[in-house]
């Protein structure tokens, strides 16, 4: 809304004229949903805190995890609210693009927060069946991949990291593959999200990056010297990946460990389906199994030690599934394991920038 109240002023006060420039409007709202997590947060844990909508620890997991019986959830909540509003301020409203993912972040939510306010209520960790979550993420997903195929301005074919002139065509078939691609995304944050800050760190990282491609992919001048697909729109993407970022740092500071709020499945399954979807609409699907790579090996783990599991009649891979439990079970401390985890991502994010050149 700032950008079309304040832009068309520019004429008259020439300092508007920065409302133009993506940059500076992504770097407003980044800002912007820090700072409403940052003031916002206290009064919203006190809330939590008295209609008593807290965590439910699995007794079966580590008996650290104890301590965490009862801990404010569904702060995920407050994280979509801060980006909804942030992009709504800064972002340029005519673009499908941004509607596309603002409606996929809503819909993602609610599915997350009908299965935690499920889990709160019945007091136990069963909350939407697997089978309920999953139809409901595949029809929202399956819009989104039926909106671009027919859409004038956008194709079927792919983009592969590190390999340039090679763009295969999947056609119609390219709608499951986004719905892989969203929904897999959506569920490997969920699996991630099991420590302090474990998920909420390597968002920070995986929107930036992806942030700064699609800056890349909305300027035909530098996608082209850069070899990367040229989105037309695709600039007003990067707006909202800096409200994604702003808003997930913001809510890092109260979801460090030992942290005072969870941002729940709410928060989780919302994040990762819109990290998909954009993934998706810049053409940068394969590029999110490097920036993300801290999720898709948690969910990677999480499939071999059910696969082996049945398979040999018992018998497990690791410790425990997700492996960030492994490594606690090894003896690690929480913030080690989480910190480490980061690291990894901050690597994963610079190997995806360097695909930028290495084509």
């Amino acid at each position: 809304m700032l950008y079309h109240f304040l832009y068309p002023l520019h004429i008259h006060f020439s300092g508007l004229n920065v409302f133009r420039y993506i940059t500076f409007r992504s770097i407003g709202c980044a800002i912007t949903a820090f700072l409403i997590i940052i003031f916002i947060a206290p009064h919203f844990i006190r809330i939590l805190k008295q209609y008593q909508i807290g965590q439910v620890i699995r007794t079966d997991g580590p008996k650290s995890h104890l301590s965490k019986q009862g801990v404010p959830t569904m702060g995920g909540a407050l994280i979509l609210g801060s980006i909804l509003l942030s992009v709504l301020l800064w972002a340029n409203l005519t673009s499908n693009l941004i509607w596309i993912l603002l409606g996929i972040t809503l819909f993602f939510g609610i599915i997350g927060s009908i299965d935690d306010l499920k889990k709160v209520r019945k007091k136990n960790t069963k909350g939407l069946s697997a089978k309920g979550k999953l139809i409901l993420q595949i029809l929202g997903a399956s819009a989104v991949g039926l909106f671009l195929i027919i859409h004038p301005e956008y194709d079927g074919q792919l983009s592969l990291p590190f390999i340039k002139g090679f763009h295969p065509d999947l056609g119609w078939w390219y709608i499951p593959f986004a719905v892989l691609v969203i929904v897999g995304a959506s569920n490997a944050v969920n699996l991630t999200d099991g420590l302090d800050g474990l998920a909420t760190g390597p968002m920070v990282i995986s929107s930036s990056v992806y942030l700064i491609f699609s800056y890349i992919a909305g300027n035909a001048i530098i996608s082209n010297y850069l070899q990367v697909p040229f989105v037309p729109g695709a600039g007003e993407v990067a707006v909202f990946c800096a409200a994604i970022a702003g808003a997930c740092l913001g809510f890092l500071w109260f979801n460090s460990y030992p942290a005072e709020i969870f941002m729940g499945d709410v928060g989780s399954l919302a994040l990762g389906g819109t990290l998909g979807t954009v993934s998706i609409i810049i053409k940068q699907e394969f590029l999110l199994a490097i920036v993300g790579g801290i999720f898709v090996m948690e969910a990677i783990s999480v499939i071999l030690q059910v696969s082996y599991y049945k398979i040999s009649g018992g018998k497990r891979i690791f410790l425990m599934a997700p492996f960030h439990h492994h490594f606690e079970k090894k003896g690690w401390h929480e913030p080690k394991v989480v910190v480490r985890f980061w690291i990894i991502s901050i690597i994963l994010g610079l190997i995806a920038l360097a695909t930028l050149k290495l084509r």
